[in-house]
Order: structure tokens, then sequence, then C-alpha cells
């Protein structure tokens, strides 16, 4: 079968990952020329446990009313992953890796579907354009219009959909923002030999090869040294998105992750062995994904400017000059584990409790061929707590009249953690951020409706919102 691509963008509840949820999935399949095959366009019901951001409800205007309509977020869910599990697909919107595809991962996890089929197996992989939007604009300007707010260049979608007519329609619909992620995509194509290129760095073997054939720029006790500009997103247009690393290590947790330590920081000369938290940064890197580490060559080298070259270069001496600090600086990036996160709540548990078992593989396939009223008899075969709960939530929030008593006795208890009477009682993530709960959200609402500037159109969809919560968490 051909490798195609899947176009996606996910419009939500908030930004949560672990609680909030998908309220609408698009998607646009293209063949390898992006020529379109076909369209999707999913609309999600909202779970009666969801406290709906209000800023994203301003964002993406989805109000009360289609809250009610569309499928249940298992079925929903259930689609979303066939589409990017066909063989061969290789899934990526604008910005996808930094937020869509975690998001999707754990929805695949809360409805017990396997949470990195799509990453890997039967030729499925992915993609994102906005690192790729990067390079372009770095080096490539002549393709787009690029567009300033405020004196300053914008890579957000909506600006440059915008700026260059890419789509007609209204920003954060998904699938608006997937035709305008397909039609800038088509521009880029239009540079191919620049396009195959930046393919390559998706692909985890190019990448790693790629990495290999970065020069050494010194040696120490731990190894070799390559060094690199890292390009991503997050080091902003002020940085022209590129910051200068050396490679330090692997992690010793997370053999996944490649460590880059950040070359531009005149406080790195400072660091003692108590202070490295502080005054050193270094960046995680997984082959195959963001962010791009480009050859350290003098046309892309020049780009850092004079003032962020001379630190760079004073910083590496320093390290010569310092090898045992050096080594441990080395060793406590390696050895470095996130905290682990006591009763961590089920819906959070994704990265905490690693694979299930082969038996509760086959377990979670059993469980979703069989209709709804037999999915509650598998419910107590899985071994895992984890899958065990959330097969017993996702009966009570999508299938609620197949859910015997016990499991909603259970669940709400679960509503009544959601709703605490004190914010510092609120459920916490993997992260150990907390949910939001019902109060946040209506002193939220409350304090931008006093801020003003609302048309009536926002103002409506914050009172409804506000309307809701107060009736479904009293």
């Amino acid at each position: 079968m051909e490798t195609t691509f899947l176009f996606y963008d996910i419009e939500t509840t908030g930004l949560n990952r672990a609680f909030d949820q998908v309220l609408q999935f698009a998607a646009i399949r293209t063949d390898r020329r992006l020529n379109e095959i076909n369209r999707h366009d999913i609309k999600v019901r909202l779970r009666p446990d969801v406290v709906p951001s209000p800023a994203a409800i301003l964002t993406n205007r989805i109000s009360i009313s289609a809250f009610s309509s569309g499928l249940c977020e298992y079925e929903a869910t259930v689609q979303i992953h066939r589409l990017m599990n066909q063989d061969n697909t290789i899934s990526l919107g604008y910005n996808s890796l930094g937020f869509d595809d975690e998001f999707l991962r754990f929805a695949f996890h809360r409805n017990l579907l396997p949470p990195y089929t799509h990453q890997y197996k039967n030729g499925c992989g992915r993609m994102d354009l906005f690192p790729m939007t990067i390079i372009y604009w770095l080096y490539k300007r002549e393709v787009l219009t690029w567009p300033e707010i405020d004196g300053k260049p914008s890579l957000k979608l909506e600006h440059l959909g915008s700026a260059n007519h890419l789509a007609a329609g209204q920003a954060h619909d998904a699938l608006v923002d997937v035709e305008t992620t397909l039609e800038l995509a088509r521009r880029f194509f239009k540079k191919k030999k620049t396009w195959d290129y930046l393919e390559g760095y998706f692909d985890k073997e190019t990448d790693l090869h790629r990495t290999g054939e970065l020069p050494i720029v010194f040696q120490s006790a731990g190894g070799d040294h390559r060094k690199a500009l890292m390009v991503a997103g997050e080091y902003g247009s002020g940085q022209n998105y590129q910051v200068p690393v050396i490679s330090i290590a692997n992690s010793i947790p997370y053999p996944n992750q490649s460590l880059w330590l950040r070359l531009d920081l005149p406080e790195l000369q400072q660091t003692t062995v108590e202070s490295i938290a502080e005054t050193t940064w270094v960046v995680r890197k997984r082959f195959g994904e963001p962010g791009i580490l480009l050859p350290p060559h003098n046309r892309y080298w020049q780009r850092l400017g004079e003032e962020r070259r001379a630190i760079c270069k004073n910083n590496i001496q320093w390290l010569q000059q310092n090898p045992e600090l050096f080594q441990q600086i080395i060793k406590y990036y390696q050895q470095f584990r996130y905290p682990f996160v006591p009763d961590l709540d089920p819906d959070a548990s994704l990265y905490q409790i690693g694979f299930y078992s082969r038996d509760d593989e086959k377990r979670c396939r059993a469980f979703h061929r069989a209709s709804p009223k037999k999915k509650a008899r598998l419910v107590d075969e899985f071994s895992s707590p984890d899958a065990r709960a959330l097969a017993r939530r996702a009966l009570c929030r999508n299938f609620p009249t197949h859910a015997p008593e016990s499991f909603h006795r259970e669940f709400s208890d679960y509503l009544q953690r959601v709703n605490p009477l004190k914010s510092e009682d609120a459920i916490i993530d993997y992260r150990q951020n907390r949910r939001t709960t019902p109060a946040q959200a209506i002193a939220e609402i409350t304090k931008l409706k006093q801020a003003g500037e609302l048309s009536s159109d926002r103002r409506r969809l914050l009172d409804d919102l506000e309307a809701y919560i107060r009736s479904r968490f009293s």
C-alpha cells in the first residue's frame, strides 16, 4: 500500500492533555504528492466530567449547544485511532508533535487503545509542519509572504493563512485549520529538495545518521561531544528559533532521549556542583522528532549573531578547562528521572504505568470488540488496576445505561473529586499540574467579563458556559 499523509487538527476543551478532551477532529488524507484522497470531520460530545476552559471556548468558539451533539468520546476516539493507524499513514499537523499528538495519545490511553502504534507500526509515522516552517522562514523565505504582528515575525498558522490566503473560513475551526495546513505544505512542496531533506528529520534512522555526521568539537571522559544548531519553536523569533548545543550523553532511565547542552547562556560558567539545575539547560531530543539538529555550517552559524557565537566559544573553552565539573553536569542529566507522582489518577497515568502486559493488551482488544453491555462483564478480567478503572469510567462516560450501579457509585465519587471544595485539593496530572475545577472556571469567566472588550457573541459563549458549569457541577 502506498504511503499517505493524514493532515489533521483538533479543537479541545483546554490544554491539559490528561483531563481535557477533543471537541472536533478534522483530517484530510493525501497521496505523497499532496493530492487529496478523502476528508473527515468528527464532532465529539462533552464528557460529563470535563470542565471546559473559558479561554479555549473563546478560541475555538464551540458553543454549549454543540457540546451536546456528535459522537461520544469513546466512539470518536476509536475512529480517530483507526484513521491514524491505517497502514503506511504519516500523520502530521501544525505543531502537532508539540500538542495534538500527545493530547490524542492520552485520549487513546483513556479509552484503552494502543497509544503509540501510530508512531511506528505497519509503516506508520509522524511529521510536524511547524518546525519545517521555521526552516523555510530561515532559509527559503521566497515561498511565502511572512506576516509580522506588532513589528515581530509571527509563525502562527492563522497569521500565515491570512497573509497568504491559504484557506477560507474561521481560524480555529479544525477543518479550516487542516485546509490551511495542507495548502501551506503545498507551497513548501514546490521546493521539493528542501521538503525531502526536512522529511528526513522525521525518520528515526535518517535523523540518527545525520547526527552521527555532526562534527566532534571536543572529547572528554564522557565521550565525543558533537556541535549543532537546535531548531525549535520554543526559542522564539528573537533567537531565530535556534540555539547552539553540544551532545553530552544519552539518558539512562529514558534511553530514547539524547541530551544536548545549550551553549549560548552566560550563566553556564557560574555552574557549581550544587547549582547545575539552575545554571545549565539541557535539551532532551528523541530521534525522528523535533527539534531539528542542523550542522554548524557557517551559513547557519552566522544566524546566531556575534554575541551568541562569542558566548558559545567561551563556554566550550570553559567546559574543556573544567573537566571534572563537566562530568558532574553529564552525570546529573544522565541519571535524572521525572518525579514519581503517588496515587496518580488513571486518566493521567499513561507515562507512569508503562505498557500493559500482553494479556491485558488482549483484554483491551476484546473490550473494544464487545458490545457496551458485554464490556461491563470484561472489566474485572484486567490485571492492571488502571485498566480496570479506565474501563469502568469509559462505560459511565459513554454508555451509562450499560454500566452497573457499582460503576456509577465509583464514578460519582470521582465527580466529587473533580469538584473539590478547595482548589488545592484538585486532582493533579503527571506533571503535578492541578485539574481545572468548576470554581476556577467560574472565576475565570467572571474575570474575562469584567475585563470588558467582549463582543456580544463572545459574551454569549461565556454566559452559556457559566450556566452549564453551574448546572452540571452544583
